[in-house]
């Protein structure tokens, strides 16, 4: 979307800070024993304490309030009771929501407890390469441009992309214009940030794979033979450094 009013911009920085707040609070929640059901309804009650609702269960119907994906899996992972947390795992949660017909989308990957696997330096890598990203966004910059940008800062960091997943425009929905801001430099995408847009900038990053294959369940798709991290920020393009929405850590008053 295309923010053209304070009331636009009001309920777009009030469901980013629900998402946003959200993920915060269940990483911390997160402890080894723990299933991926009992954190995901943990999640829930979050977010129906502020009247959101989640955007993936909305929107496609998913069989969970939020995606909860680990170590070998990229996204989508589904909650259950059979998936316990153990020490030193490599947690991704993907919190996205709607609230008042506003939008937004939080992830971020963690390792759990003590990095007794080495993951962290990954971890690190993912949220470094987004902040870069996310810092070089204006109107009029070429999308292609921000995906060359993640490729090679990940090739810096020994690690590669997985190039069939991308970021996306949101905000009166969860997946809007532009449909695809790609991990990687795609000549043939000729479109640019628009100044006032919403987005979504995701990095996805693995350690051996280069695109995700599903695993079977109909929903979560995994790096095979790797491991892989996402982080993701709902951003507002400027003509200067972009406002991140999603970084937030304390609701409106």
């Amino acid at each position: 979307m295309s923010l053209t009013s304070e009331e636009e911009w009001i309920g777009m920085q009030q469901i980013s800070q629900v998402v946003g707040s959200t993920l915060k609070r269940m990483q911390e929640y997160a402890q080894p024993g723990m299933s991926t059901l009992e954190l995901d309804q943990y999640g829930r009650q979050l977010l129906e304490s502020y009247g959101a609702r989640s955007a993936p269960k909305l929107t496609y119907g998913f069989p969970g309030w939020t995606c909860i994906s680990l170590n070998d899996e990229v996204c989508h992972g589904i909650p259950s009771a059979k998936r316990i947390l153990r020490e030193g795992d490599l947690i991704n949660i993907d919190v996205s929501a709607e609230l008042n017909g506003y939008w937004s989308d939080n992830g971020g990957s963690f390792v759990l407890g003590r990095d007794i696997h080495q993951h962290g330096h990954l971890v690190e890598a993912s949220k470094r390469i987004l902040a870069k990203a996310i810092s070089r966004i204006r109107g009029g910059v070429r999308i292609a441009e921000i995906g060359r940008l993640i490729e090679t800062e990940a090739k810096r960091s020994g690690y590669r992309v997985i190039k069939n997943l991308s970021g996306h425009g949101i905000g009166r929905s969860l997946h809007e214009e532009p449909h695809e801001i790609l991990c990687y430099y795609d000549r043939a995408n000729k479109a640019h940030f628009k100044k006032h847009s919403v987005v979504a900038i995701e990095t996805f990053l693995s350690t051996k794979a280069s695109y995700a294959h599903e695993k079977g369940d109909g929903w979560t798709l995994i790096a095979r033979n790797s491991l892989a991290v996402q982080h993701e920020q709902t951003i507002v393009v400027t003509d200067k450094e972009p406002i991140i929405l999603t970084a937030a850590n304390q609701l409106w008053n």
